[in-house]
């Protein structure tokens, strides 16, 4: 997962939009993301990689296990749900 920056952007609209892989798509119309950020540790300096992992709806089920893909923040749709796959960037190989 070195390779999936995350890419924290807010577009017009203000909401978030992240950059991450998939990790399951094993429920209906539902993707789960990992997102990873970088922080720097207050204390020592050091920046710390911490992954997130995030539901998004996918109406097509389009996304696939292993898929680069960017997701936006969006109303919730279930209790966990509330980001929206905004497009495929990159397909696993």
């Amino acid at each position: 997962m070195a390779d999936a920056a995350v890419e924290t952007v807010k577009v017009k609209s203000g909401k978030k939009e992240f950059v991450g892989i998939v990790k399951s798509d094993k429920m209906s119309k539902t993707i789960v993301v990992a997102v990873e950020t970088t922080t720097l540790h207050p204390l020592y300096k050091k920046y710390v990689r911490r992954v997130k992992k995030v539901k998004a709806h996918d109406e097509n089920n389009d996304a696939k296990i292993g898929d680069r893909v960017r997701v936006v923040e969006c109303r919730p749709i279930s209790k966990e749900k509330c980001w929206k796959l905004a497009e495929i960037l990159e397909r696993a190989k």
